[in-house]
């Protein structure tokens, strides 16, 4: 992937929240925070412009001057901390961005004679806080504005966004939804736990609060668990699949990756299956 780095916006007053900290609030059981955090894992540096709070990853903090500037403020501060070409810029109220939408923003920013790209969403509106810009333009147009009005505190980022060339991408319908309202948020929380879904949404929770970054086939732990409920007994198949990742970790000296899961899985299976076959033979 390109190499860039990453600003993340997780300050302002949250007013329609009601005042509440906004980048705290759980969706699916993680913070939004950490849901976007989780979405550019591949930027070299991440800089988050907001009030210190435990993350899932490490990142690096600043705040805007004065706090409660407004974005172009917050976008000023973050990008003092970055020195890669591209940065990638994003709100910390976004749930459903993945990395396929980054990517997408990464690829069309980096065609000649564009200074970025950002996203549009599913009703044509720009979405400056969900983009890609190309460092250079990106702090000499911050720079002109700040002389020409004796500061970013205040600025909408209209004034930013009209002087650089900047590609669109239409990305998924959820990529740029954003939680401004607890309707919002109860709209996304429901969302996640939509058929198709919320397997995903549900194993991606748990590896961020155990702190595995392990991926493996679901697919293969699921025939398993199935082969062992069905075959010896319901409660073998969560037992099971724990002894399998037991034993997956311990073949690894502690670090078992995918393959020794998956071998771990392949013989208990077959046990499951042999034990089957014991039950229906005379």
């Amino acid at each position: 992937m390109t190499a860039y780095d990453a600003i993340v916006l997780a300050g302002g007053a949250a007013k329609r929240l009601g005042g509440a900290d906004k980048p705290a609030v759980r969706v699916g059981g993680r913070p939004l925070l950490d849901r976007v955090l989780g979405a550019c894992t591949d930027a070299a540096t991440t800089v988050v412009v907001g009030g210190r709070r435990p993350t899932t990853r490490a990142v690096t903090w600043t705040r805007e001057e004065p706090q409660g500037g407004g974005p172009l403020a917050a976008l000023g501060a973050g990008v003092r901390h970055t020195s890669a070409e591209r940065v990638l810029v994003l709100s910390a109220d976004l749930p459903f961005l993945g990395e396929s939408t980054v990517e997408a923003l990464l690829a069309a920013a980096g065609h000649r004679g564009r200074d970025g790209a950002l996203c549009v969403d599913q009703d044509g509106r720009d979405q400056p806080l969900v983009a890609v810009y190309r460092a250079e333009p990106l702090r000499r147009e911050l720079a002109l504005l700040a002389t020409e009005h004796g500061g970013l505190a205040g600025l909408p980022l209209r004034l930013l966004t009209h002087e650089l060339g900047l590609a669109r991408v239409e990305a998924g319908p959820l990529a740029s939804f954003d939680c401004d309202t607890w309707e919002d948020i109860a709209t996304a929380r429901a969302r996640i736990r939509e058929h198709g879904t919320v397997l995903d949404e549900w194993i991606t929770a748990v590896k961020n609060e155990l702190g595995i970054e392990l991926d493996v086939d679901t697919g293969v732990l699921l025939d398993l668990a199935r082969d062992a409920a069905h075959g010896v007994a319901r409660p073998a198949a969560p037992l099971t699949t724990f002894l399998v990742g037991y034993a997956a970790a311990k073949a690894g000296d502690g670090g078992g990756g995918p393959e020794a899961v998956a071998e771990a899985a392949r013989k208990a299976a077959a046990l499951a299956l042999r034990w089957a076959d014991e039950a229906e033979t005379p």
